[in-house]
């Protein structure tokens, strides 16, 4: 690990660490701390010692103390453990819970499982093409339809939703100590905005450890850092390029060096407000023990750019602030968004981090929280993001989360009775209609409107011997009831937000489905030939983001 700190700025200490006086399961016990024993000298203990360091976990008696500010404490402490932080953050959960890891894409069962589906399927198709055919439209068509019934259901539930009263908020002197981690990998056009971002939260500042985490070869995002300072302001962490190259584990490096009791994820383009952490930390001092994570709601600030981050800005709302809370009052399992997900730390940790190897980490914690008997609630706080403004960008964005939500289906249908056994049939129907559903109706979409359009081109004879009347009739059912209905939610959706101006958009959701459609079959493609690969997305290329970072105050200083 590459420290950020120039070598004038070390305290006292020398000599090499002493590796028989530190272990690596105790890392995070240092971390918190700000104490490592480092070595024996002349007979005596010598440790390191973090500024406003706290008691030290580590049985050894301790004479000498080497005393560092805190970021320089943090960089010695991540660079003694490197290759331990490297190994844990890709292989711990593979490991220690190898049924919950996506490092494999399909177990042996399933690959037979598949097997034998493909072979029951080719042998049906040469026994009775004509039959085969029509019996895998009507499941297709059949799957389509609950997929949007379950919907329905949610918005209902919406609907029906009581206000939850707010917590009291906590007093300064009660609020715990809360980890941000912000995974970084070329991100240097949205350095500025990060930083005011993180700047304007209102939070006592010894209560915070904020961590950004950098790719030791990311060369112009760690050049723009040191040229900002942010090295002076924050905990910069620059981990050694290892694949995967994904921000789980990126996250998963950090994890282990963080000190809060609670810890969230920021993105390099988010924008929380400001009372966001006070917020989360009183929705957990209220919860009980079975409060794992609290998920604010997130949505864009550049929605207005154009039509498709108007789009994207509807989606959002209907998903955050209908689909979720739906999800939370229904107790079913709730899969999590990228960021603005607040963890008890200690139970991050006990269910393994995030998986290195997902592409959509949040959806699959969220569904393995659930597995470990936890709870997740919805906060009533936004993050405002940086919405794709170019088709180009929001296909690969949209592919990767595609991906990862088939890695996840996949995961989770490992051991499907662990999930029915806690949520009851709430968890089997949220991975099959909220995740399967997520890419199977938009592999299913463009099916629909083939038919359709054959159907108007050719004349209903021509469909007629594979398509028989009732069913031919229930295709186009699906088909027009879907759209509708997604129309329908997408002029409500920004409604319930205040964002009238947004509502005629939803006319354009057809289109936006097609897109999705597109991106389902990429995700597909990518699934089998690159399935942990990261397709990166660009952010600062807004020119609200471009505002936001002139406000940083460190820009002139620097």
């Amino acid at each position: 690990m590459r420290l950020f700190s120039q070598e004038s700025d070390l305290d006292i200490w020398a000599g090499p660490p002493d590796a028989t006086m530190q272990r690596f399961e105790h890392v995070r016990a240092y971390a918190r701390a700000g104490r490592l024993p480092w070595r024996r000298s002349d007979g005596t203990a010598v440790e390191l010692r973090a500024a406003e360091a706290r008691p030290c976990a580590a049985r050894i008696p301790l004479r000498k103390t080497s005393r560092l500010p805190r970021r320089i404490f943090s960089d010695l402490l991540g660079a003694r453990f490197e290759r331990d932080l490297v190994d844990a953050s890709r292989h711990a959960l593979a490991r220690r819970m190898p049924h919950a890891s996506s490092m494999r894409l399909m177990t042996p069962g399933q690959r037979n499982v598949a097997a034998a589906m493909i072979l029951a399927a080719a042998f049906c198709f040469a026994a009775a093409p004509h039959v085969t055919l029509i019996a895998a439209n009507i499941f297709l068509t059949g799957f389509f339809l609950v997929v949007i019934f379950f919907r329905l259901r949610l918005i209902s539930e919406s609907f029906a939703e009581s206000e939850k009263a707010a917590p009291p908020p906590l007093a300064d002197a009660e609020l715990p100590t809360i980890t941000i981690l912000c995974p970084l990998y070329r991100e240097a056009d949205s350095l500025e905005g990060l930083a005011a971002a993180l700047s304007a939260l209102d939070y006592p500042a010894d209560r915070l450890d904020i961590k950004l985490i950098f790719e030791e070869d990311d060369a112009e995002t760690l050049t723009q850092a040191r040229r900002l300072g942010l090295d002076r302001v924050f905990e910069c962490l620059a981990i050694p390029a290892s694949e995967p190259r994904t921000k789980p584990k990126a996250c998963n490096h950090a994890l282990y060096l963080a000190r809060g009791d609670l810890i969230v994820i920021y993105d390099a383009e988010d924008a929380p407000e400001h009372d966001q952490l006070r917020k989360a930390a009183a929705a957990f001092a209220a919860g009980d023990d079975s409060l794992a994570c609290v998920q604010a709601r997130l949505n864009y600030y550049n929605a207005f750019e154009n039509w498709l981050t108007s789009l994207f800005a509807v989606e959002y709302a209907l998903w955050f602030d209908s689909f979720l809370p739906a999800l939370e009052r229904l107790k079913i399992p709730i899969p999590l968004g990228g960021t603005s997900n607040f963890f008890r730390t200690s139970t991050l940790i006990e269910i393994g981090g995030w998986d290195p190897f997902n592409v959509t980490e949040d959806a699959d914690i969220g569904f393995r929280l659930a597995r470990h008997g936890f709870r997740t609630e919805v906060l009533d706080s936004t993050t405002f993001e940086e919405a794709c403004a170019n088709i180009g960008a929001w296909l690969r964005q949209r592919s990767r989360w595609m991906k990862g939500h088939m890695q996840t289906w996949l995961v989770h249908m490992r051991r499907p009775n662990e999930l029915r056994g806690v949520a009851g049939w709430r968890g089997v129907a949220a991975n099959q209609l909220f995740i399967g559903g997520n890419f199977l109706s938009a592999l299913i979409n463009p099916f629909l409107w083939t038919v359709f359009c054959w159907q108007l081109l050719s004349g209903a004879d021509a469909v007629a011997a594979f398509f028989p009347g009732p069913l031919l009739a229930l295709n186009l059912f699906a088909l027009l009831a879907g759209n509708c209905f997604f129309i329908y939610l997408g002029v409500i959706a920004p409604l319930r937000r205040g964002l009238v101006e947004l509502a005629p958009c939803a006319l354009l959701a057809p289109v936006y489905w097609w897109l999705s459609s597109l991106a389902a079959y990429m995700a597909l493609w990518q699934l089998a030939t690159r399935p942990s690969y990261w397709e990166k997305t660009a952010h600062g290329r807004s020119p609200l983001s471009r505002e936001r970072a002139a406000s940083f105050p460190e820009r002139k200083a620097a």
